[in-house]
């Protein structure tokens, strides 16, 4: 029984900010004050507020370190850990009440309106310990269901609950199981789907990291539910230590008979295999991940016949995402009433969003479906930085739409977001402010599905890289109002005659952005202005002469020597030099040099 117990997020962004270096740092420097007896490491998974890593919390204090640097862990345990004199300088602020005062994390702005129940785990337990997940009432799921449940009540117990795919369709979970189930054959699978391919998603890989077992309990779960003894999970290879611990978790599992034969002495047979992907963001959708898996080319295939029908090896198979595995032991255990309790009247449950982009509180958020955009934004988010105002959102990304200020208090849930042109997707939430040009947002996402596309088909393959070509022409300042017309009619087209759903919801961000934003496109075309002064080949820079004190700051770092003026004379920027790079804006102590 150890008296403290230090977690220290092992998730990948707080990885890439030298968490591994800290945790042996930790180690060293508590062996060599005599406290390995007394004093426990653990590495976590995400904690979720990503925006302040590293992140360490010592137990049973709950004192909440951020932005913890290796220098700092000497301190820590001389004056935290063996003299017990919490080092308030490096205390998360929004802990903080007093000199004398903390709260806990629950109270804080980022977490009060946030319910865990996909990342329940993550920033709780070590992920690598088949133990700690088990003392968490883990495997209990598979249990009860193994020993006081038919198939048949189980897939009732999913469809009572509403559960719907968290992976961007939003179709009903119990349902794709019922079809399953219904399918005859020698041989059924379960797949996961972990390859997780949006711009600026992660929360897959943030469940994988922090809590791999609810995903092999649930997909245990779906075996015994259709009938199925073997599995795979789908995890892109760019996520190394998501595999790692996947890798490890599946062989605790299989070492303590909860996979392989006769599973808690029931009879029932279930195995699980990783297998990599190379990273085709086209390999999200369900047959294309089946036919990479098979080891062909990941295309997508025509359907019906859906996977529950024929699908791996042309066999029943159910497939899900991460995320909806990870709800499904809670539901278990908890019943399909409490999980209804949360959420909306068609969107049950919780939803998790990786909030980026401009935003105080960049990281990893779980939140009841329904809570508004405002909510996540302003009080979850912590609101736009620098002053800055919101503009939009985007959800779903390369298959999902803006979402603009005016809209900011829709609750989220799979119904209201595609009664406004968006989608819920995997989860990715990226906020804009007033800098952000919603003409470039649409063709940052067209130059990913271009390259994405895998070519099956011509309207994707041929229609989505016209698009690009017609965005291209908008943001240079060659555009014309015919343009903007193709742009809205090819969109629909490559909708309407896509094979999958790369294709069918690649145009949406350019019909969102059409809808609510089309003045900006107007601009574009008929100013050969960009207003938000994002589009480099429509933006000049401007010295203001009333502002301008010829300090000669910007002409000594213009990289061009685009800038001419004696000192002390208002300076002069020659606009057929300027590789408008913003240096110049950058280095102005005036704020005398504007975009325009």
């Amino acid at each position: 029984m150890f008296r403290s117990n230090v977690l220290v997020c092992g998730g990948t962004g707080c990885t890439s900010s030298n968490s591994e270096l800290i945790i042996a740092k930790l180690k060293e420097e508590i062996k060599a004050k005599g406290l390995e007896n007394e004093v426990n490491v653990v590495r976590t998974g995400c904690f979720g507020l990503c925006a302040l890593g590293p992140i360490m919390i010592v137990y049973p204090e709950g004192s909440f370190y951020s932005m913890v640097k290796v220098d700092d862990i000497p301190e820590i345990v001389e004056e935290h850990l063996l003299k017990g004199r919490i080092v308030k300088r490096l205390l998360y602020k929004e802990t903080v009440v007093d000199d004398n005062t903390t709260k806990s994390l629950n109270e804080t702005q980022f977490y009060a309106k946030q319910m865990r129940i996909a990342l329940r785990n993550c920033g709780v337990i070590n992920p690598e310990k088949i133990d700690e997940y088990i003392a968490r009432d883990g495997y209990e799921a598979l249990g009860k269901v193994l020993t006081e449940m038919t198939p048949d009540e189980l897939i009732a117990t999913m469809l009572d609950s509403g559960l719907r795919g968290r992976g961007g369709a939003g179709f009903p979970t119990g349902l794709k199981w019922k079809f399953a189930k219904a399918s005859v054959s020698d041989q059924k699978y379960v797949c996961c789907n972990a390859d997780e391919g949006d711009p600026g998603a992660f929360m897959d890989r943030s469940i994988l990291e922090g809590d791999p077992h609810a995903v092999i309990e649930a997909m245990a779960i779906a075996g015994y539910a259709i009938g199925a003894n073997q599995g795979y999970v789908y995890i892109r290879a760019e996520y190394p230590i998501a595999v790692a611990r996947l890798q490890k978790a599946i062989d605790d599992a299989r070492e303590y008979g909860l996979l392989g034969k006769d599973i808690f002495g029931t009879g029932f047979d279930f195995d699980l295999d990783i297998r990599l992907g190379a990273g085709a963001f086209v390999c999200g959708e369900e047959t294309a991940l089946m036919t990479s898996i098979e080891g062909k080319r990941g295309e997508p295939r025509c359907r019906p016949p859906f996977p529950a029908v024929k699908g791996l090896f042309q066999k029943p198979t159910v497939l899900n995402n991460v995320e909806t595995y990870a709800n499904i032991p809670q539901i278990i255990l908890k019943g399909a009433d409490w999980f209804k309790s949360i959420g909306t009247e068609k969107s049950h449950g919780t939803k998790v969003f990786a909030l980026g982009g401009k935003i105080k509180n960049t990281g990893l958020v779980e939140v009841p479906m329904g809570t508004t955009l405002r909510e996540v934004v302003e009080e979850i988010g912590g609101g736009i930085p620098g002053g800055h105002t919101f503009k939009a959102a985007q959800t779903g990304g390369p298959s999902g739409g803006c979402i603009p200020a005016h809209l900011i208090d829709t609750p989220i849930d799979y119904d209201n977001l595609l009664a406004i042109g968006s989608m819920m997707g995997s989860g990715g939430l990226i906020v804009m402010d007033e800098t952000t040009c919603m003409v470039d947002i649409a063709k940052f996402f067209l130059e990913f599905t271009v390259e994405e596309s895998c070519g099956k088909c011509t309207p994707c393959r041929v229609g989505t890289k016209r698009l690009l070509e017609i965005l291209e022409k908008i943001t240079t300042g060659k555009g014309t109002l015919e343009d903007i017309d193709k742009l809205e009619e090819l969109s629909y087209y490559i909708k309407e005659n896509s094979l999958c759903g790369l294709g069918q919801t690649a145009p949406n961000p350019v019909l969102s952005t059409l809808k609510y934003f089309r003045d900006e496109y107007i601009a574009h075309v008929t100013e050969r202005r960009c207003p938000a002064g994002a589009c480099k080949a429509l933006t000049n820079y401007v010295v203001e002469a009333d502002k301008c004190k010829g300090c000669t700051l910007c002409a000594r770092n213009c990289p061009v020597g685009a800038i001419s003026g004696a000192v002390k004379v208002p300076h002069v920027i020659d606009t057929n030099k300027c590789i408008k790079c913003g240096v110049c804006m950058e280095k102005c102590k005036f704020n005398a040099i504007v975009k325009k």
